[in-house]
Formats: structure tokens, sequence, C-alpha cells
């Protein structure tokens, strides 16, 4: 079914682009007296084929992959084809690589375009393709061709921090954010992490405690695609959407690694416990040092500092939403003892089952916050559909006046 899919499809975009491709054909012979280049790549059983693209550098000049795709050479999703150097630099247990069908989009790919590709690129792609349906497959498709329009065309500048009226976001990695917090954790160097997204940025915009607090905490993290449509605006590009709610278990598998422990505080009244619960299911050796609710007296807060403290915990974990937990770290920062403090907001709601989370397919397209709106839409549709737009609209504003964002 996936082979019959592949020849009908791309048969019939040959004969629907065929204007145009005649049109980059005879432009291609122009320019460069040949049609096509090629290039050696092996395929499945490491079969080599020439992968196919037009001579000269102007629009679709991949469309020739079209032809590979006809032929058999490549899937539209499949494992990433390789070249024969870069097979020869492959760990023999990733050999199993040439098992699968090469194609022109992967899994991980996909995910990358739109900064989600978070683990090892041989097991995500391997896991998906190994026990891969037609129903998967064809959504892969489609979702790699929305990643496609979302993670925009030409290559564009990564510089190493985003600027967003006021507030310097790094653009960085989840592999080297999880580093820099260990190492932080084990140098016990006191930080603040906080998340942003569009919505947190909107309310920096207009309330200059928290904005402050952004501007002096060691490290603020880019969270969500419409980070990554902003910076789009601004000709940057966003190495990854670096969210608490996937960082968070990847937090728990080095805190069980490196034996530090860590500190729950947040959500409804038994929320932090589950979550704790789901965790150590996860990683049995992970040392959850102490959990807590997130609603509290000021009269109570001497205590919940001090548990805090006598756990020993070397990263504390707060969700209290935004901009709370943000104001409420700066303000009792020098009393807690943890040395790195995450503002996390409600991903406890999702690790305690309390909230569903978005489906993989929905985030690796997006749309996560549409998920949310479906969920509370009385309290996240102010968020969703006035604040995205006005965020936008800032962005694009400000560029426009030439201002440093």
């Amino acid at each position: 079914m996936i082979r019959l899919f592949d020849i009908l499809s791309a048969g019939l975009l040959l004969v629907l682009l065929s204007p145009f491709l005649l049109v980059r054909a005879a432009s291609a012979y122009r320019q460069t007296n040949t049609v096509f280049v090629s290039e050696i790549q092996l395929g499945y059983q490491q079969r080599p084929f020439k992968r196919l693209s037009f001579a000269d550098d102007g629009t679709g000049k991949q469309l020739a992959v079209l032809i590979n795709v006809l032929r058999g050479d490549l899937a539209w999703a499949g494992m990433r084809a390789l070249t024969p150097e870069q097979a020869a630099r492959l760990p023999a247990d990733a050999l199993r690589h040439f098992d699968l069908k090469p194609g022109v989009v992967s899994a991980y790919s996909t995910r990358k375009q739109i900064g989600l590709a978070y683990d090892d690129e041989f097991a995500t792609d391997y896991g998906f393709f190994s026990k891969v349906s037609f129903k998967n497959y064809l959504g892969l498709c489609l979702r790699a061709l929305i990643a496609l329009v979302l993670g925009g065309g030409k290559p564009r500048p990564t510089p190493p921090i985003l600027h967003f009226w006021g507030v310097d976001i790094v653009n960085t990695t989840m592999a080297e954010a999880l580093d820099w917090i260990e190492q932080r954790a084990r140098q016990q160097q006191k930080a603040l992490v906080a998340f942003v997204n569009p919505a947190c940025l909107n309310i920096a915009y207009t309330d200059e405690a928290y904005r402050r607090v952004l501007q002096h905490a060691e490290r603020v993290l880019p969270d969500g695609i419409g980070i990554n449509i902003g910076c789009r605006l601004l000709n940057q590009a966003l190495l990854a959407n670096v969210n608490g709610t996937d960082l968070f278990p990847r937090l728990c598998e080095r805190a069980e690694q490196g034996g530090y422990s860590l500190y729950l505080l947040g959500g409804q009244a038994g929320v932090a416990e589950l979550t704790a619960t789901a965790m150590q299911e996860c990683y049995p050796k992970l040392v959850i040092a102490g959990v807590r609710d997130g609603y509290f007296s000021d009269q109570e807060e001497p205590q919940v500092i001090d548990a805090i403290n006598h756990s020993g915990a070397a990263v504390l974990l707060v969700g209290f939403g935004v901009p709370k937990q943000e104001l409420w770290l700066a303000r009792c920062r020098e009393r807690l003892q943890p040395t790195v403090c995450l503002g996390i907001g409600g991903l406890f709601d999702y690790y305690s089952g309390r909230i569903p989370r978005a489906p993989v397919w929905l985030r690796e397209i997006g749309m996560e916050w549409s998920w949310r709106l479906m969920q509370e839409p009385g309290r996240m549709w102010k968020r969703y559909i006035i604040g995205n737009p006005l965020f936008l609209y800032r962005v694009w504003r400000q560029r426009q006046q030439g201002v440093k964002l």
C-alpha cells in the first residue's frame, strides 16, 4: 500500500508540475549544459542509487527527487538516506538503519523543522518506521509538509540570544539546556530558569516586575511554536523548542543518573505527589526529595521554604503559573537553598494524568495550543485567540521600527 501510494502520488505530481519542471530543466541546461546533478546515496540493504536534483540553484532544485520516488530509490518518508561516507561512520549498532527504506523526509527531520527533535536520530526514525502502518505513514507525510511550511524556506541565522522587548532568550538545544542545568546543580551555582512563550512575553510587555525578573534570570528558554514564528519574522532561526513539559522527564532521567534530587512544588492537592509517583515509575532510582501543592497562605510560606531547604533537593520545580511562580522565586530566592530553581507552569497536571497532553502528531504541526484551547476554552481563549496575534503584531511592529527585540 505504501509503495503504491508513493508511485501514484509521485506520478501525479510529475504530471501536474510538468510545465514547471520543463522550464526548470531548460533553465538548468542553459546555465550548466546539463539538466541534473546526482549524489550517490545508499538505499535499502545499502544498495547505491543516484539522488537527483536540478543542476542550477533556482527555485525547485530538489523537485527532481520525484523521479527517485517514482522509480523506488526513495519513499516519501523513511530513514535518512546516507552517502557511503556517512554510512562508514555509523556505529555498529546503527547498521539496522539499512534494514528499512530511506525517505525524502523522516520522523526526525519533521520534528527538527519545528524544534522538537530532542532524541537520537536513529532511535527516533527506527522506532517509527520499523512498525509503521499506512495510516501513520500518510500522517507523517502530511505533517512533514506542514512542518516544512512552518520551518520556513532558506536557512536563517541562529543568534545565540533572541531579543524580545528587553527579554533575552537563550537560543539553545534541549541537550545543551539540560547540560547547563546539570552543571549548575553540580557546581552549586544558584540559578533561576524561566520558560517563555508568546503569552509570557505579552505579560512581560506590560508587567514591569515580571519583565525585570526575566531580565535577571540566569537563563530564559524558548517555549512553543509562537516563538519559532516570531523568530521567522525577525529573519532568525530557533534552534529548538525547549519547553518545560518536554524538558521535565529528561531532567528526571539526568537526576537519576547524576544522583541529585528534585523537589516538586505546585498544582492542586495531590497533583505533585501523582507526578512524583509517575516519574519514579519511569526512573526507579530518581530521588524526589519532597512534594507540596501550590496552595498555601503567606503565613505558611516560611514552613514551605523550610521544608524545601531541609529536603536537600538540588533542583526545585515550581508550578504556580506565570508570572506568579517567577515573582515568588525571585522574592524568595535568597531563602531557598536548592541550587537551580525552575518555573514550570502547569506541567504537573500533564504528568500526574490530571490533564491529557496533546498527541505527538498535533505537536509536530505546531498546534498543541489548539488542544489546550479545546480543553479549557473559558480560560485559554484570550491567551490564544487574542494573545497570539497580538504577540506577532508586536514583533512585526518593532521590527518595522528598527527597534532591537
